[in-house]
C-alpha cells in the first residue's frame, strides 16, 4: 500500500459522531487491520470463538492452510495479544490456543462479518459474471 493511499478523507457516517480524522489515524487503523484482517487470522479468530482449540484441530477446521501458515498466523495473533498459547506438560505436549479478552472483543465483529459473508456468498460469487455481461453490452 502506498503512503498516499492512507491519506484518504474519511466522511462521517450519519450514525457516527463527527470526528476530525488525520492521515495518521488512517495509517494506524490500516496497520491494525493489516495485522488482524488477513483471511487466515479471521478464520482462526472465528474458530477460537467457540473455545480453546489444539493446533491440529485448527488445521483440520481451516481447510487449505499449511502447517507453516497456521504456525505463523498463531504466532502473530499471540504477539498481538489476541490469543494465548498454553502448553500442558504431558507426553506428547498438549498446546491449546484461546482468545484473550482483546481477542474476544474482536471475535464479535468478525463473527458478524462471517455471517454476512455466508448470507451473501451467492450474490458475491455471481457479481463477476454480472459485471462481465454488463461490460459486453456497453461495448
Amino acid at each position: 500500500m502506498k503512503p498516499e493511499h492512507l491519506n484518504v478523507p474519511v466522511l462521517n457516517a450519519p450514525d457516527l459522531p463527527p470526528t476530525a480524522h488525520q492521515g495518521s489515524d488512517c495509517r494506524s487503523v490500516a496497520s491494525v487491520l493489516a495485522r488482524v484482517g488477513d483471511k487466515w487470522s479471521v478464520l482462526v479468530i472465528m474458530l477460537l470463538g467457540g473455545g480453546p482449540r489444539r493446533f491440529n484441530e485448527l488445521k483440520r477446521m481451516v481447510g487449505g492452510i499449511s502447517q507453516r501458515m497456521l504456525t505463523l498466523t498463531l504466532r502473530g495473533l499471540e504477539r498481538d495479544g489476541l490469543i494465548t498459547r498454553t502448553v500442558f506438560p504431558t507426553i506428547p505436549p498438549r498446546v491449546d490456543y484461546e482468545l484473550t479478552d482483546l481477542g474476544r472483543g474482536l471475535w464479535k465483529p468478525v463473527k458478524a462479518l462471517g455471517q454476512w459473508a455466508h448470507q451473501h456468498q451467492s450474490e458475491i460469487e455471481s457479481a463477476p459474471s454480472d459485471h462481465h455481461r454488463l461490460a459486453i453490452r456497453r461495448a
